[in-house]
């Protein structure tokens, strides 16, 4: 049988990167299997040094590999590329996994759609709504963010990415929340930025974690300032005065946050982002209107918005006008208001439930807003087999950290009344006290 690093293979830097990458997502070459060293691999493809670690240095750019020293280079251990996600999901079982919304708590679209009519964009038209600008305006100025700037984009991810890249060199080290969003985690990979795990409470970044990272020379910061995902942190007044007061000591670094649940979270709107030289509050209305609903609007800076909008134009060019009216629609729609309302109500009872279950069998859990509940276990996989074979699916931790210690998140979106009881019993059964971590 051939060994893995058979399948590497290239007369020039870029057929030996793509062998490497083919090879990484078709699982032949798992997260952190060390690659041949550089001379080796050059006398067995009969090429040069050079050409190596060229191949290897782009792969480390992408976020593919990862260069540990004397370790040797390594796949990394979530390389950003497509790859098959297997979560546990015996059939049959609830889906407590998928983090989306409730269905019943989102607005219907088909009367948006058919009272926004079929007008028509052209080219060289305005990219943005100036109605969209103007209600996203009023609702980031009632919550303290000044909204001189703003850009419309295509989701939060998209608008984390655009001011990343705007701002950001491969080899710059971004804080991440840990636990915290897997998908961020992957972008921040993919740039070629490095990685640095900031720990959460249950009102958000730990302000010594997050001394930490600045003393060690990170350029941005990525934070939830509620909602966390998975582990549903919220800001509160004492933790906004903390971070700002340490953000203050450095006023060159990037402040990103995503708001992404928005008013639904469940917590007040607050932000340590506004009045720094270089920040941006993305807010995604995919949680409150509906996945399938890709857009967010973000204030900052005003380098920072014309930079994003900039990258944009010659990309994308704009979000679709059609998403735009429909967005404005529903907001101006007194039903919609009544129904966040109502939303806001129900997912806070959600989590309630399912923390409050959780505590009285001795799993202590983190849900103060969102969608999710983080549960901190002992045993991951054993955790996931327990709840598997009494009928729940839950995600994996493992995709949601990289320091703090193993876990679960639960997904409440699709709880429905006195399921939290069972989703208790069936990880308490025979299962051990998780230890506390630091993130816990």
């Amino acid at each position: 049988m051939d060994r893995p690093d058979d399948l590497i293979s290239g007369q020039r830097a870029g057929e030996i990167s793509d062998s490497v990458e083919a090879a990484v997502r078709s699982g032949a070459l798992p997260p952190g299997h060390r690659l041949p060293p550089v001379r080796a691999l050059a006398g067995r493809l009969a090429v040069s040094p050079t050409t190596v670690a060229s191949a290897y240095r782009g792969l480390r750019l992408r976020g593919i590999v990862t260069a540990a020293g004397r370790r040797g280079t390594r796949v990394a251990e979530r390389p950003p590329i497509a790859a098959a996600i297997r979560i546990p999901d015996p059939p049959g079982a609830r889906r407590l996994w998928e983090g989306n919304p409730d269905p019943d708590l989102l607005p219907d679209l088909g009367p948006v759609l058919a009272r926004i009519g079929g007008s028509r964009r052209l080219y060289g038209e305005a990219s943005n709504r100036p109605e969209l600008l103007d209600a996203a305006a009023a609702a980031f100025l009632q919550d303290g963010v000044r909204p001189d700037f703003l850009a419309v984009v295509g989701g939060a991810l998209d608008g984390i990415e655009r001011t990343l890249a705007a701002h950001l060199r491969p080899g710059d080290g971004v804080a991440v929340e840990d636990p915290g969003y897997a998908a961020v985690f992957d972008l921040v990979a993919a740039l070629g930025l490095r990685a640095v795990p900031v720990g959460l409470d249950d009102y958000g970044p730990l302000p010594a974690d997050v001394e930490r990272a600045l003393d060690g020379r990170v350029e941005a910061m990525i934070f939830t300032p509620r909602a966390q995902n998975p582990f549903g942190s919220a800001y509160d007044a004492r933790r906004v005065r903390e971070l700002g007061e340490l953000l203050a000591r450095h006023p060159e670094v990037l402040v990103v946050e995503d708001d992404h649940a928005g008013p639904v979270a469940g917590a007040a709107a607050l932000s340590v982002a506004p009045g720094r030289a270089r920040w941006a509050v993305v807010r995604s209305v995919s949680k409150s209107l509906g996945p399938d609903l890709r857009l967010a609007v973000m204030a900052g800076d005003p380098v920072t918005i014309s930079r994003v909008e900039g990258r944009q134009r010659i990309g994308a060019g704009w979000v679709s006008h059609v998403l735009q009216r429909t967005v404005v629609d529903l907001w101006s729609d007194p039903a919609t208001s009544r129904l966040l309302d109502r939303a806001v109500g129900e997912y806070a009872r959600r989590r309630v439930e399912v923390v409050a279950a959780l505590a009285a069998v001795g799993f202590p859990a983190h849900g103060r807003s969102g969608l999710n509940v983080w549960v901190p276990v002992a045993d991951e996989v054993a955790a996931l087999r327990r709840l598997g074979e009494a009928g729940w699916a839950v995600a994996p931790g493992q995709r949601y950290r990289i320091l703090s210690g193993p876990g679960i998140r639960i997904s409440i979106g699709s709880l429905q009344p006195g399921e939290a009881a069972g989703i208790a019993g069936a990880l308490a059964g025979g299962a051990a006290a998780p230890s506390l971590t630091r993130s816990a």
